[in-house]
């Protein structure tokens, strides 16, 4: 017995099975009609999908009534949902489906590239300049052994730069000295409590200006 190809490709172009919503053996009957596979896209797909099911035909639900029926010609029962019903769910899946499948994939591919690219980038590291000031007890600390005390400190991060003495009266100086230092690195308190160490030479230190590079 020959098929209506034409009539089955318009039949499965809006329905998933022969017969209800799941494979049966209406698929069965209809598929063993056919020699090869339907050259017409849901005919194929239907074919391809029922396939897959070969070695359960045996055990498949249903009875090969419908299949009969519409192997002769006839038209199958109506299923419970009408013909028209938009919710019917096409288990191949659609190629608009498959188009916005594939259109997620690139998007996430992109997405993960952009983030690793961001990774791998250079971190700016944010750096200030500060001019310091530190005083001296009286006229008679050594303001050599302040200054070689003062650039004896070390922390990651900090560079000592230019420095100068400025009289602040009575025949005092204080230091004045400039420094780089990368902001996450180095903190100004932390900074000044170890210069409060140097207790015979510094009286106090404060910072006069500050910029960011």
């Amino acid at each position: 017995m020959s098929i209506d190809l034409q009539k089955l490709e318009a039949h499965l172009a809006t329905r998933s099975y022969v017969e209800g919503y799941t494979p049966s053996q209406a698929d069965v009957h209809v598929f063993k009609t056919l020699s090869s596979a339907p050259s017409t896209p849901s005919a194929a797909r239907w074919y391809a999908h029922i396939k897959s099911y070969e070695a359960e035909f045996g055990s498949l639900p249903g009875s090969s009534t419908a299949g009969e029926a519409f192997a002769a010609g006839a038209a199958p029962a109506k299923e419970a949902a009408a013909d028209d019903d938009d919710d019917e769910v096409d288990l191949f899946g659609s190629d608009d489906e498959e188009e916005d499948a594939e259109a997620e994939r690139v998007k996430a591919e992109r997405v993960a590239a952009y983030a690793a690219k961001k990774a791998n980038k250079p971190k700016t590291i944010a750096k200030s300049v500060v001019t310091l000031e530190v005083k001296p007890w009286d006229d008679e600390t050594d303001m050599a052994e302040l200054e070689k005390s003062v650039r004896s400190v070390e922390m990651d991060g900090l560079v000592w730069g230019a420095s100068k003495l400025v009289a602040i009266g009575y025949g005092i100086k204080k230091l004045q000295i400039t420094l780089v230092v990368e902001d996450e690195l180095v903190s100004l308190d932390d900074l000044q409590e170890k210069l409060s160490e140097f207790e015979d030479y510094v009286q106090s230190s404060d910072i006069a200006a500050m910029q960011k590079l």
